[in-house]
């Protein structure tokens, strides 16, 4: 390798695609890299419950000798990633991040992991999440067997749920590029604490078959990486049809926006109310980078019960998907306290209250859509404050940041979003900006964001983590 191994730790996809293809450096020493960073770097921040070595140097391996014959099989040839704990990789545990289903095995890969390799990417490892995506209503961030998430600028500080692992391990340069999941805020809140780009695509865009089930109408899975383009490059490999996941069917295919100019945004009238002083400075700053690629209008989000309706839905879903688990002695062995009860009340939840919440979902779908048309994304803070402590449990006050947020309209009504790092805020620990468009702009969105990107580098400021400065903790719910 001709560039450091730190150098090349903090790289993009984009980056490393060039390397690749000069020959400055090699598939297999990449995914080296990478697995001795999360075995050091990332485990020091529970942020990996398994390596795939033989598959990394595997994969590696073909995708050096296809790219020496010649067969280029696209930007993410050759370019290791990591995988959220609940995307089934064939031979290797699938934990969902719970020590009950620490062991279990699947005999097929998830459609994105499919199709991950089918680009020429390189799995270096399965990464750590809130036990169950968080739907059994955890109270503070110790809620996986892998213990707390800690963030990549901060050990001492959250690195947000459920992909912590995801966003901890691309923002401490130990992948370039990471697949979440998100139900409610799990790709956002991530990536806005670790200061990563994340992105959660629009309902249906990309299959979920191989994926732990938490919520079938509101589950996405997305790409988090350094910037836009990069998500925008995991995104085009994983979107797409898939039969076996209806919610795929029908959608029109993702074509890239190549804008950089032109845009229009809208900005919510009073979504900063409560806003951390120094999150809403950098929201300021980048809302002026917004005005010079595009216009920006000020809007009032729909007086509808978004939250409400999404907690019922999420919640009625979540029970009927571990119905057999919840409220079991296997659910006992669940790491949060709260969690080993969790759900059993939803159990209960009446069908009426069901029916009424997607009613409501329809409402706020037309209402959502008809406040976007025109608007090519619309414009809020990524978060309203910077990572908590890794000790503390979220309270009212973290309910109240959530209730402010547009993130329970935009996944009730399937939204994409996007996550942009905006520069340091308190503790100089990263705040974010947050895109949301509407159904299939997913495209115009990334646009805006690379355009941004280009205007801005906060996504190119990294946290001060070198190769060797952290050493694993290997005896804390390491798994077997």
């Amino acid at each position: 390798m001709t560039a450091s191994a730190d150098a090349l730790s903090f790289a993009s996809v984009a980056e490393l695609g060039a390397l690749l293809r000069s020959g400055d450096v090699n598939a297999v020493a990449l995914a080296e890299l990478a697995l001795a960073r999360l075995n050091t770097v990332g485990r020091g921040l529970n942020a990996v419950v398994t390596l795939t070595p033989d598959t990394a140097l595997a994969q590696a391996a073909r995708a050096d000798a296809e790219l020496r014959a010649g067969i280029d099989r696209g930007p993410l040839h050759g370019i290791p990633y990591g995988a959220k704990d609940l995307l089934a990789a064939r031979g290797y545990p699938t934990s969902w991040g719970a020590a009950p289903f620490r062991n279990q095995v699947f005999d097929r890969d998830a459609a994105v992991v499919e199709r991950m390799a089918a680009a020429g990417a390189v799995l270096t490892g399965k990464l750590a999440m809130v036990e169950l995506a968080g739907g059994f209503g955890y109270e503070q961030p110790d809620a996986a067997f892998t213990g707390p998430g800690r963030n990549a600028w901060d050990r001492e500080r959250w690195a947000g749920g459920s992909s912590s692992g995801s966003g901890a391990a691309v923002g401490a340069g130990c992948v370039p590029l990471a697949i979440g999941s998100e139900t409610w805020g799990s790709i956002v809140v991530p990536a806005a604490f670790n200061g990563v780009t994340g992105f959660r695509p629009t309902y249906g865009l990309v299959s979920r078959r191989g994926a732990m089930a938490l919520s079938w109408t509101m589950d996405k899975i997305g790409p988090l990486a350094h910037t836009a383009v990069d998500c925008q490059i995991a995104l085009a490999a994983i979107a797409g049809p898939d039969r076996e996941d209806v919610s795929t069917l029908g959608r029109p295919p993702f074509q890239p926006d190549t804008r950089r100019s032109g845009f229009r945004f809208a900005r919510m009238a009073s979504v900063e109310s409560g806003t951390e002083p120094h999150v809403a400075a950098h929201f300021d700053e980048a809302l002026q980078v917004f005005r010079e690629i595009g216009s920006i209008d000020e809007v009032t989000l729909p007086d509808l019960p978004f939250d409400a309706a999404a907690t019922i839905v999420l919640s009625a879903e979540a029970a009927a998907a571990f119905e057999e688990f919840v409220g079991t002695e296997e659910a006992d062995g669940l790491t949060a306290v709260e969690n080993r009860v969790g759900l059993i009340d939803a159990l209960a939840i009446p069908a009426t209250d069901y029916l009424r919440a997607l009613r409501v979902r329809r409402k706020a779908m037309q209402a959502m859509d008809a406040l976007l048309q025109g608007f090519d994304a619309l414009l809020a803070p990524g978060y309203l404050t910077v990572a908590s402590g890794i000790g503390e449990r979220f309270g009212e006050e973290q309910n109240d940041v959530e209730s402010r947020t547009i993130g329970g309209a935009a996944n009730l009504c399937g939204l994409p979003g996007l996550t942009l790092p905006a520069g340091p805020g308190r503790d100089g620990l990263p705040t974010a900006v947050g895109l949301t468009g509407r159904v299939d702009a997913d495209a115009a969105v990334l646009a805006a964001g690379a355009a941004f990107q280009e205007r801005t580098s906060w996504h190119r400021q990294f946290p001060p983590v070198k190769f060797h400065e952290e050493s694993a903790d290997t005896s804390r719910r390491e798994p077997k």
